[in-house]
């Protein structure tokens, strides 16, 4: 069943009554070719005028649907016989960052990203896609291997943050993060980030720190959530939408700012409406940056990408 957001109730309504016109036309000879056209043509002018004008709190909500293309479907979608590798060789396996090796137009690459789960028991098992230290020492280690042979990078970053649980403090969380940004930093091949739905704090530029910062276009990028935002700010959660303004996080906010290199637009009505579109649109700005940065040689790509995030808020809106 589709999950319909507050400011979709319109088009929830229009599309129900499609369906209990197709269920009556089931039970009988009832003609409702012409109705259907009529209501599916209102339902595509509604999507069209509420996604051109969306808040940066309504972007929130979409980053967040159910219903969005997760990393498991990038992977199928775009990596040709991927080896998923797990462990960190220290503590344990975290499933909330999955990672391994497979070929991407035909090239060999080493691939990871943030998983959040597409029902409740996935969701659990992934732990909504946010990561304890074990996550990022393992995406250290898939990071190290690549730069040891000479394999380019892709990362997909969807997660409200790292875990903050006291067992991930009492492993080192902070440190494992900031370990993790070190590595993206001292790669000498070409490292490519997504950001597919939500990036929340460091939590998300442990994997995102990279020569080219994709982002798709109703994805959301910040230090913290407009909810976390709103506690700290003014104690109060309601505040949510207000923080989420004043936050910069979309994806055409941090493009001008300069934090982000491009956004791939999504198919009209979100992600979550066409997931097979999406994906195919994230694998060709991909393909293009890889080409880019191939003809870079691996002390400059290094050197490149140290430099960015030095120069990274000298911009402002």
């Amino acid at each position: 069943m589709h999950t319909y957001l507050d400011f979709e109730k319109p088009i929830a309504e229009l599309e129900g009554k499609i369906e209990e016109l197709r269920h009556l036309a089931g039970s009988g000879d009832i003609n409702i070719a012409d109705e259907v056209a009529r209501l599916q043509t209102k339902i595509e002018r509604l999507i069209r005028q509420a996604y051109a004008k969306l808040t940066p709190w309504q972007k929130a909500q979409v980053a967040r649907h159910p219903n969005r293309p997760h990393t498991v479907d990038y992977l199928k979608g775009l990596i040709e016989d991927f080896t998923p590798l797990a462990g960190d060789r220290l503590f344990a396996e975290d499933r909330a960052i999955i990672g391994g090796l497979g070929r991407f137009k035909g090239s060999s690459v080493v691939v990871m990203g943030h998983e959040k789960g597409s029902d409740t028991d996935e969701r659990v098992k992934h732990n909504f896609g946010m990561a304890r230290p074990e996550g990022y020492r393992k995406a250290q280690r898939l990071m190290k291997l690549a730069d040891r042979f000479q394999i380019p990078v892709l990362t997909f970053v969807d997660t409200p943050g790292a875990y903050p649980g006291v067992d991930a403090e009492a492993r080192g969380q902070a440190e494992a993060i900031a370990r993790s940004i070190d590595t993206c930093l001292s790669l000498k091949v070409p490292l490519v980030s997504t950001v597919i739905g939500e990036g929340g704090s460091g939590g998300a530029i442990a994997l995102a720190t990279a020569d080219c910062v994709l982002m798709l276009e109703h994805a959301i990028y910040s230090v913290i959530s407009p909810e976390g935002c709103a506690s700290i700010l003014w104690r109060d959660g309601e505040q949510a939408k207000t923080a989420a303004e004043a936050l910069r996080l979309t994806a055409q906010d941090l493009m001008r700012l300069g934090v982000i290199d491009e956004v791939i637009a999504e198919p009209i009505g979100g992600a979550h409406r066409d997931r097979d579109a999406t994906v195919r649109a994230v694998g060709e700005s991909i393909e293009k940056q890889l080409r880019k940065l191939g003809n870079h040689d691996p002390d400059t790509l290094k050197s490149h990408r140290r430099q960015k995030f030095l120069e990274m808020g000298q911009n402002s809106l």
